[in-house]
């Protein structure tokens, strides 16, 4: 199927990639590039951020992340006077959290999978973190892993010792490190992402205020996302997340409406179809969601989505496929999916040939359809 294609069937070259916020290359945060996928009509347009609220419609309901991204990567040394970096991921009950453990490379960390279960990593200040157990823990202790469970000893809160000791992952694309302000969004109000939830950052105060002023809904979740398979198509694990009771009303009235409810990023499509049941009703929850959106499932929540451009790897795409199988209207349907795989190829091609970035610094993509008859 056309799908396929679109996961495995193009590569991003060199110059492509965002090595920069847009701020370094003398653009404001909502003006990076916004590719626009109308599913409907079959469209693709060229905009700029900046460009949203003509995009939208009055009623229409944007659903964004406020999860806070936290200073997640830590210089590391074993027992034996080796240096690691190691980026803590997710916080788990009890106090444990996901880690992955990295090497020095020439511009960043690279993966490392020779670590071991039962190894003691000295951290800053007399800090220290035990590796587990591989996550997940699939075959045996002694199995190569990329992420572990591991127990923290701090002598402060997680957010204080890291505030203080630690630095925002970065990946070998970036060249050169950032402040953490620039991988924050206008949303974020509670810490605990490893990695930016990066749909969000073009948003500017002033945006915001103008969708507002249009009459564009803007809803909250929480999903604090951990660190990124760049490495490795594996699919997302499990992430702390919350939906408020009245995000939960806004999305069921903007459905009922006939409204469009517009994803900012798949952490919130995440989030969402982790609450919505069968029959599209969402309710509030909170929890650790170990819901992967796969092909087999229909998208309950939304029927748009803003997000980034994504690698040829990444399951991220699949929900993308989802959104616009969604967005088409008839997203349980052969016809529905294929129409919609077709045109993210189209799209993703046209994005290529057309030089938008990728990654956490780069463009913009809209994926939606027209409001449905209610609206």
């Amino acid at each position: 199927m056309a799908a396929a294609g679109l996961i495995g069937g193009f590569t991003v070259p060199d110059h492509l990639e965002a090595a920069e916020p847009p701020e370094a290359r003398g653009l404001r945060r909502d003006d990076v590039r916004l590719l626009v996928s109308n599913i409907d009509s079959g469209s693709l347009a060229h905009a700029r951020f900046s460009d949203l609220p003509r995009l939208l419609s009055a009623g229409d309901l944007l659903v964004v992340n406020t999860s806070g991204t936290f200073n997640a990567a830590l210089t590391v040394r074993t027992g034996s006077g080796e240096t690691f970096e190691l980026h803590l991921s997710t916080q788990l009950p009890g106090g444990f959290w996901t880690v992955e453990l990295r090497q020095p490379g020439p511009v960043a960390s690279l993966p490392y999978r020779h670590a071991r279960a039962g190894t003691t990593l000295e951290l800053p200040a007399g800090a220290e973190a035990t590796l587990l157990a591989p996550y997940p823990l699939i075959e045996s202790l002694d199995s190569p892993s990329r992420l572990w469970i591991a127990a923290l000893r701090l002598s402060q809160p997680v957010m204080q010792y890291v505030g203080r000791y630690g630095f925002p992952i970065r990946y070998s694309y970036v060249k050169q490190p950032w402040p953490i302000a620039m991988y924050q969004t206008v949303f974020a109000v509670e810490p605990g992402s490893a990695e930016m939830p990066s749909a969000g950052r073009p948003f500017t105060t002033e945006l915001v205020t103008t969708l507002v002023s249009r009459g564009v809904q803007i809803a909250p979740i929480l999903l604090h996302t951990g660190v990124a398979s760049l490495e490795d198509r594996e699919p997302p694990y499990e992430e702390f997340y919350r939906v408020p009771a009245d995000t939960a009303g806004r999305v069921n009235a903007a459905r009922r409406a006939g409204h469009r409810i517009v994803a900012v990023g798949t952490t919130v499509v995440r989030a969402l179809e982790t609450v919505t049941d069968e029959h599209g009703t969402t309710s509030p929850g909170e929890g650790w969601t170990s819901l992967v959106i796969t092909r087999e499932r229909s998208l309950r929540s939304v029927n748009g989505l803003v997000t980034g451009l994504h690698e040829p790897r990444a399951t991220h795409l699949i929900v993308l496929e989802r959104v616009a199988a969604a967005a088409a209207g008839n997203a349980a349907s052969e016809r529905g999916e294929f129409r919609a795989a077709c045109h993210l190829e189209r799209a993703y091609a046209a994005a290529r040939a057309m030089g938008y970035l990728w990654h956490e610094f780069g463009d913009s993509h809209l994926i939606m359809g027209r409001r449905t008859a209610g609206g």
